[in-house]
C-alpha cells in the first residue's frame, strides 16, 4: 500500500457515530496526571504529514510528535514492519542474542562514528546511560574520584533526576531538589566559559570528566552550535582526556539534513545519543560510543525493554528507508524552502519577529523579546489555520515536520503561519 493510498483513506470522513460528540476532556483530566499543558485538540488518526482530530478536522502536522515521526504517520514501510515483527517475535530478554538488535546496531555503527551501541527506550534513558558511562570511565580510566560533567545553559537532556540536573534550565528543576551532584553549567557557544570552568573545577578530588552538549539546542530555542566553538571543544577534550558527549536526541537521524548533527560541525564525539526519530515514533533510544570508552561490564547497566525485537525491527526499517529513498536530500531542500519562507514572513513583521534559524527540518522563528506576543500565541493561532506547531521556549516557534514533507505542504504551512501572525498583529 502506497503512502498516497493511506492519505486518501485517512481523508475519508469517519463513521457518523465516531465524531458525533466532542471529546470528553473532563474525564480525560480526571484519569490522567496533568503533566502537560495540552492544546485543545484530540487527535485520532494520521497519514503522511496530516492528522485528523476526533471531529474530523484536518491539520498539517509540523510537530511530528516533537521531531519524532520521521516518516510521518502510517507510512507503508512502518505499517509493514510493525505487522511483520509483531507476528514474528515482539519481546524477549536481553539475556539472549536478539538478531534484530544486532542488525540495527550494525547499521548505526556503519553510518556513524560509533563502534558500540546500547539500546534503551527514550532520549532521557540514552542520556542517563551516557552519564553513567562517563562516570565509570572517569573513575576507572581517568582516576577521578569526584567527576564533574559540564552542560550548557538552556540545554535539555531529559526528565529523569540525573538528566533534569544536566538540563541547565531552572524551570525544569524546580521542586525536584536535591538534584544529582556532579554537574556544572556554562554558556552555550562560549569557549572561554568552558576553559574557565575546567580550570576552576580542577581542585582536590574534583575534575571535569566530560562535556555533554547538543550540536543544536532544541528546547533552548533552536540554536545551532558554532563550528569554531565545537572544534575547540574537541581540541580541549583531546588534550585533557575529557570525554565529549553529544545529545543528538532531537537533531539526529536526519532531522538536520545530515544523518547526525555532528556532521555540521566537523568534529566527532566520543559518545552520542539518539532517540525520537530513530524509531519514527516507536519508543527507542540508543547510546553510542567509541570503543575506547566502552567500559561497561555485564550487570552495570541494562534495560528490560531496550533493544527488543519489535522496536529494533521497526527502527531498522526507518533507517533503511531514510537511506534508500534519499530522504536527507528532501530534508535539505525543504529546510531551505522553509527558512526562506519564514524569513519572508519575518520581513513583513519586523517589529514582531526577529531571527529565523535552524538546520534541515528543525527551525525556529524567534519573536522579539520586547513584545507581549508569545510562541504559544502563534501556535494557537496556527491551529486555527490548520497547522500544528510547537514552542521552543516562550519566544521561539519550532517547525519540525516529518522528513517526508513536500514542497506543497511547506508552502501551505507558510501561508497558514502568515495568516496566523497577521491575525495576531492586526
Amino acid at each position: 500500500m502506497s503512502l498516497q493510498t493511506l492519505v486518501d483513506q485517512a481523508t475519508i470522513p469517519p463513521d457518523s457515530g465516531s465524531a458525533s460528540s466532542p471529546f470528553d476532556t473532563d474525564s480525560f483530566n480526571e484519569a490522567v496526571m496533568s503533566t502537560y499543558g495540552r492544546f485543545p485538540l484530540a487527535l485520532e488518526r494520521g497519514a503522511g504529514c496530516r492528522v485528523w482530530d476526533t471531529q474530523g478536522q484536518e491539520y498539517l502536522d509540523f510537530v511530528a510528535g516533537i521531531a519524532t515521526c520521521t516518516l510521518g504517520h502510517a507510512h507503508p514501510v512502518m505499517v509493514e514492519a510493525v505487522t511483520r515483527q509483531i507476528q514474528k517475535l515482539h519481546h524477549v530478554s536481553n539475556l539472549y542474542y536478539i538478531p534484530e538488535q544486532g542488525e540495527l546496531a550494525k547499521w548505526l555503527v556503519n553510518h556513524s562514528c560509533a563502534d558500540r551501541v546500547f539500546f534503551c527506550n527514550s532520549g532521557a534513558e540514552a542520556n542517563e546511560a551516557a552519564i553513567k558511562l562517563a562516570r565509570k570511565y572517569a573513575h576507572t580510566v581517568l582516576e577521578i574520584e569526584k567527576p564533574i560533567i559540564l552542560t550548557a545553559h538552556a540545554s535539555f537532556h531529559g526528565r529523569t533526576l540525573a538528566t533534569v540536573t544536566a538540563t541547565a534550565q531552572p524551570k525544569y528543576q524546580k521542586y525536584f531538589d536535591p538534584l544529582v551532584p556532579g554537574f556544572h553549567y556554562v554558556n552555550y557557544n562560549d569557549i572561554n566559559a568552558v576553559e574557565v570552568a575546567i580550570s576552576e573545577l580542577d581542585e582536590g578530588d574534583y575534575r571535569v570528566a566530560a562535556i555533554l552538549i547538543e550540536p543544536l539546542q532544541g528546547e533552548g530555542g533552536v540554536r545551532p552550535g558554532d563550528v569554531a566553538y565545537f572544534k575547540k571543544l574537541r581540541q580541549i577534550c583531546d588534550e585533557t582526556g575529557i570525554l565529549l558527549i553529544f545529545d543528538e536526541v532531537q537533531v539526529g537521524m536526519g532531522r538536520s539534513g545530515k544523518l547526525w548533527g555532528y556532521e555540521h560541525l566537523g568534529v566527532e564525539p566520543d559518545i552520542f545519543t539518539s532517540a525520537k526519530g530513530l524509531g519514527g515514533g516507536i519508543p527507542i533510544g540508543a547510546m553510542m560510543s567509541k570503543k575506547f570508552c566502552d567500559v561497561f561490564q555485564p550487570g552495570e547497566h541494562a534495560s528490560t525493554f531496550g533493544g527488543n525485537p519489535f522496536v529494533c525491527g521497526v527502527a531498522l526499517s526507518v533507517c533503511q528507508t531514510l537511506e534508500r529513498e534519499n530522504i536527507l536530500q528532501n530534508v535539505q531542500d525543504r529546510g531551505e524552502q522553509l527558512r526562506s519562507g519564514l524569513r519572508a514572513i519575518a520581513a513583513k513583521y519586523p517589529q514582531h519577529i526577529g531571527e529565523v534559524r535552524g538546520w534541515g527540518l528543525i527551525n525556529g522563528l524567534e519573536l522579539r523579546a520586547n513584545i507581549e506576543l508569545t510562541a504559544a500565541d502563534v501556535v494557537n493561532a496556527a491551529i486555527n489555520e490548520g497547522v500544528l506547531l510547537v514552542p521552543a521556549g516562550p519566544k521561539v516557534v519550532r517547525f519540525v515536520p516529518p522528513l517526508i514533507v513536500t514542497e506543497a505542504e511547506v508552502n501551505t504551512a507558510l501561508e497558514a503561519v502568515d495568516r496566523a501572525i497577521a491575525t495576531l498583529t492586526a
